[in-house]
């Protein structure tokens, strides 16, 4: 429930911050936003361990493709999760920085599949 409110606000700050002109760029970050929660929540039904990276690049990468508002919307939502992550978690600056490393493989177009673990079911 948290996570939807998140990308209801998410959503509502992309619209009004957005400074490229244009209905396209909303659609797009709006769209990009969904392919985000799709990949947190395609994590959590998975709950495989090792996987996380994965699905950090493959949510980017899936809004990425959508175009500049799709590519804006997964930097802003990842960046948020890992800054409230490292400060509540506990995961530390390590984690943090391969979480990073995956949300830019993905969101500049590298295929997810780099940090796809063994044995995760392909439906995901």
């Amino acid at each position: 429930m948290r996570v939807c409110i998140c990308l209801v606000l998410l959503s509502l700050i992309l619209c009004a911050s957005a400074d490229i002109p244009g209905r396209r760029f909303v659609v797009d970050a709006v769209g990009g936003a969904r392919d985000m929660y799709r990949a947190y929540k395609d994590m959590r039904e998975a709950n495989y361990k090792g996987a996380d990276k994965y699905f950090h690049a493959r949510g980017n990468y899936d809004a990425a493709r959508r175009g500049p508002g799709g590519a804006w919307a997964a930097k802003v939502i990842s960046d948020a999760r890992e800054l409230w992550q490292s400060g509540v978690s506990g995961r530390g600056a390590e984690d943090t920085r391969a979480d990073q490393e995956a949300n830019r493989w993905g969101r500049n177009g590298g295929d997810p599949n780099r940090y796809r673990p063994k044995g995760l079911p392909s439906k995901y």
